[in-house]
């Protein structure tokens, strides 16, 4: 709530047209016998009303009774219109019934001045209580219209004898709650489905409810003596004024599926119910929603929004609105757009955008990082200087209008209303909000894309050529595309692909003007030919998708950077290829803002799934698997742009993995129990162990998963309690198919992961899933060193929380067991050794990063081997699975020094980074020996040698071939 304004600087004509008013309304008082008493300065509250607006002037002149003390104790009600509307009674008369709805309407907006003018509401309490005013009107006039149809007609019910009710839709201000003191309102009309009425003289109900809305609009906008109540627009109903007044949902959604557009799409974000049968209202909402939101990131609303605002400028120019607050340059209406195109775009995938009023809109986009703060800040402060603007001028006369008066005293007036003391000042202060709003309008359009971006000529021409089937390898090779023999042909192609051949005539037109873009954007990249190549291959996958064409076509800087990752990340632009959604990752503000984690992209993925309109495991696992691909693609982009070094990138794509395996249990077990029920218990009873390098934290971007899977065994023979009832083995047996099934499954947006069981108890041979129990057993009876050496990058990923710290303390236990360091170390060199000699891939010019000679394995080895053999003397070793942290852990405790520490340290990071770049290149993970990645290694060589490791001999046998640790 604001504080009161100070007190005008009134200038001698001001203060003689308030002092004039002012008795004036004194006058009627007293001829109305109304005792006013200047009680907490209800004389200057009344003069501030004055001053502010002729309307109250009118409205109070006309009813002084609204100074009653009754009348000041509602002016001064916190409580808006609708509790006041609960107790008001409409004579059966129409004509005393539309009087009644006047004066109503008039106490109500009197209300609304001076409650606003005096500072005792802000902007947002002012528009709301507009809004709450006209949904009060409408809902009284809809009952009193229902009540005397139904007396002539009877009641309308669907074919099931279902009594129905109009829905009564508010768009624009009104559906944002967020009304203009003097607007019309924008209103569609529905009903739910065809039928007839129950009277002696049925209607059919599309008669009944075109008769119906007539007399609504009638009770609101016909002019009386006391005015209007409020000014109806139903020109935003389907097929517009050439449409029928209302229609039932069948016809609604038949007609945005065929016939709607752009600007409807844009008019039904802000669509509410307001009036009627609300909860039906709400019905056709999500039936719609589909129109509103698409499935898919919608880059053509740019298209959309900038065809609107074309039609708008035209009018502006037109009609001379320059000055217009609404839909002049830097108006109210550019705010709007450039909220509510972020809202278009990314509202189908992201749920939290689908916000009606303006400014919670905004606070949306920008709390889910989609508008910048320092942006949202500058159109939140502009906007609200607008609308106060606006509602002030249109208060002064309860005049639909959006344009500052001429005249210089009605200039002096708004200007002293809203706390500045002169006009002059106002308008200084309106020129800077209007400046910033127009710059920040023309930054999101990107006036240098879509038809206003002009490629190079030569660009132009090589694309013609290709068109014509005249280019050669020559002249692309001339334009900078070496080898440009592949270039040249895949350019000739494109033209007669089937999918480019198959597009609409506006995509076409698209294409036309995108691909010498992409040529230039490729030319300007490292690697111009690769990059045009993989452009191409985007290209015709993306050919039947208007909106990833929009987005190339719309966004340069898209452009550039996805030629920029085409050029030198072939793993990337396979991703990218097989999956455009992940075209918007490069172009998202939020890139930066990377989830780093676990909980965080938990939440995420929770809200990701909360988006779904409808909760089937199919649409769960593609939306899971597009996240993952999102988040993956974006640490990747981290990577390759130096943002994110390898073990940061390592640690969040394990937690990744770790938050996606957690919401396939969830569904898993949420599908299992629906057909089986749940088992006895606290908890699931079920985790999951993460090894290798899950469990390590050191995950790369194509790796696969090790996961054990363990189940309470007190639970093994217990029932569960569905309606096909199945004891606890087969329950957990069929969990953990489940989460195995859908992990590896292949969908339209890819799998997830690779899933690798061999670590379990008794390896492939061995149950799926093992009891607690059964685990324990195994570890400690007939677990091989190796074993335990994999036991040590174990940890639980998901599951019940109580199992998971059972199998930790397990985990504990037995890798604490003492044990002869000289028999550890013999037993892992021999397992290193024998590692090397079956897979190591390195020979006189090149080094497997993973598996050759003081390579990544070298180091695990080294830190498992140490583990094992000094854990019982030193426990806190064990506290961490992750490679990095451990030589820090093992530095602590005095079993490495400072010099080995370091060595493995530098060396355990470089591996990583290039293995990793070798992924994201496509490439397999082995390097050209240098003099430096040979320093490297010998290195950690050494370290191994005198930790007393000898990883260069022989092994006898000891583990099944194509187990990692």
């Amino acid at each position: 709530m604001n504080a009161s304004p100070p007190a005008p600087r009134e200038s001698s004509d001001i203060r003689a047209l308030i002092d004039a008013r002012y008795a004036d309304v004194m006058a009627a008082c007293r001829a109305a016998r109304i005792p006013l008493h200047d009680d907490a300065g209800v004389e200057e509250r009344i003069r501030r009303t004055l001053l502010a607006s002729d309307f109250a002037f009118e409205v109070l002149r006309r009813q002084p009774g609204l100074l009653a003390p009754a009348g000041l104790e509602r002016l001064r009600a916190n409580g808006d219109a609708s509790t006041r509307a609960a107790t008001l009674e409409l004579p059966a008369d129409e004509e005393a019934c539309m009087a009644v709805l006047r004066r109503f309407r008039h106490a109500e907006a009197l209300r609304i001045v001076f409650r606003d003018v005096n500072g005792l509401d802000d902007i947002d309490d002012t528009l709301s209580s507009t809004s709450a005013l006209y949904e009060a009107l409408l809902e009284l006039a809809l009952r009193w219209s229902e009540s005397a149809m139904h007396a002539r007609f009877g009641r309308p019910r669907d074919p099931a004898g279902v009594a129905q009710r109009m829905v009564v839709l508010g768009f624009g201000k009104l559906g944002g709650n967020e009304l203009n003191f003097s607007s019309d309102i924008d209103l569609v009309l529905a009903y739910a489905s065809a039928g007839q009425t129950d009277g002696a003289r049925p209607l059919d109900n599309n008669e009944y409810f075109i008769r119906e809305a007539r007399q609504l609009v009638r009770l609101l906008a016909e002019p009386t003596v006391d005015g209007i109540c409020a000014r109806v627009d139903l020109r935003l109903r389907p097929f517009g004024q050439a449409g029928r007044l209302a229609l039932p949902f069948a016809a609604m959604e038949q007609y945005y599926q065929r016939e709607g557009r752009d600007w409807e799409r844009y008019a039904w974000i802000k669509a509410r119910p307001v009036a009627g049968d609300r909860v039906a209202g709400r019905e056709l909402q999500d039936m719609l929603r589909p129109f509103v939101y698409r499935r898919y990131l919608d880059y053509t609303a740019f298209a959309g929004l900038r065809e609107m605002k074309a039609l708008i400028d035209a009018e502006v120019a037109r009609k001379d609105l320059a000055g217009n607050l609404k839909l002049g340059p830097g108006g109210i209406r550019e705010i709007e757009f450039v909220v509510q195109l972020t809202q278009m775009i990314r509202g189908g995938r992201d749920p939290a955008l689908r916000v009606r009023g303006l400014l919670p809109a905004l606070q949306a986009c920008e709390a889910r990082g989609y508008i910048p703060a320092a942006r949202a800040k500058l159109l939140r402060s502009a906007y609200i200087f607008l609308r106060r603007l606006e509602n002030r001028v249109q208060m002064l006369r309860d005049a639909q209008t959006h344009d500052i008066p001429d005249d210089p005293l009605c200039r002096e007036r708004l200007a002293l209303g809203l706390g500045y003391d002169t006009w002059e000042a106002l308008a200084a202060q309106l020129a800077t909000h209007r400046d910033a709003v127009s710059a920040e309008f023309a930054a999101v359009l990107v006036p240098e894309a879509g038809g206003t971006a002009t490629a190079p000529a030569a660009d132009t021409a090589l694309w013609l050529a290709a068109r014509e089937e005249t280019l050669t390898a020559e002249t692309m090779e001339a334009s900078g595309f070496v080898p440009g023999a592949d270039v040249a042909d895949e350019l000739t192609k494109l033209p007669r692909a089937a999918a480019v051949r198959s597009m609409s005539a506006r995509s076409s037109e698209r294409l036309e003007r995108l691909m010498p873009q992409l040529i230039r954007a490729a030319r300007d990249s490292v690697a111009p030919a690769a990059s045009l190549l993989r452009l191409l291959r985007l290209v015709q996958a993306v050919a039947r998708r208007s909106s990833y064409l929009a987005l190339l076509d719309e966004q340069p800087n898209a452009r550039r950077r996805v030629a920029s990752v085409f050029a030198d990340n072939a793993f990337l632009a396979e991703r990218v290829i097989a999956q455009p959604l992940l075209l918007d990752d490069v172009l998202d503000p939020r890139i930066d803002q990377l989830p780093l984690k676990r909980a965080d992209i938990s939440a995420e993925i929770a809200r990701t799934l909360g988006a779904l309109d409808e909760r089937d495991p199919e649409r769960e696992l593609e939306r899971i698997n597009e996240f993952r691909s999102s988040i993956a693609f974006r640490l990747g982009l981290a990577f390759n742009d130096g943002r994110a070094d390898a073990p940061a990138t390592a640690r969040r794509l394990a937690g990744l993995a770790e938050a996606v395996i957690g919401a396939i249990l969830a569904l898993a077990t949420r599908e299992l129990a629906a057909q089986h029920g749940r088992l006895p218990g606290e908890g699931s009873g079920f985790a999951v162990l993460g090894y290798g390098s899950l469990g390590g934290e050191e995950l790369g971007f194509a790796s696969d998963l090790d996961l054990v899977f363990v189940y309470d065994g007190k639970r093994a023979n217990a029932m569960s309690d569905g309606p096909r009832p199945v004891d606890g083995t087969r329950w957990y047996q069929r969990l953990a198919q489940r989460v195995m099934h859908w992990l590896g499954v292949q969908t339209h947006a890819g799998k997830l992961y690779d899933v690798d069981t061999r670590l379990r108890p008794d390896g492939s041979k061995g149950l799926l899933v093992a009891s607690v129990d059964a685990f324990e057993a195994y570890q400690r009876d007939r677990a091989w060193t190796w074993e335990h050496q994999a036991l040590l990058r174990a940890r639980p990923v998901a599951g019940d929380a109580r199992l998971g710290g059972l199998l930790a303390g397990i985990r504990r236990d037995i890798l604490g067991t003492p044990r002869d360091p000289e028999r550890v170390r013999a037993e892992v060199s021999a397992m290193r050794a024998r590692w090397r000699a079956e897979r190591d891939r390195s020979d006189a010019a090149r080094l497997d990063l993973k598996q050759g000679p003081g390579a990544l394995i070298d180091i695990e080895f080294i830190l498992q081997g140490m583990v094992l053999a000094y854990a019982s003397a030193h426990p806190a070793i064990l506290d961490t699975p992750a490679s990095s942290s451990l030589i820090d852990v093992l530095r602590e405790v005095g079993l490495f020094t400072e010099a080995q520490a370091d060595t493995l340290h530098v060396a355990h990071a470089d591996l990583l980074q290039m293995g990793l770049a070798c992924t994201l290149d496509l490439r397999s993970r082995i390097a050209t020996r240098t003099e430096a990645l040979d320093t490297l290694c010998a290195g950690v060589q050494q370290v191994a040698v005198d930790l007393g490791f000898n990883f260069a001999g022989r092994a006898d046998g000891a583990a099944p071939l194509g187990v990692d640790a």
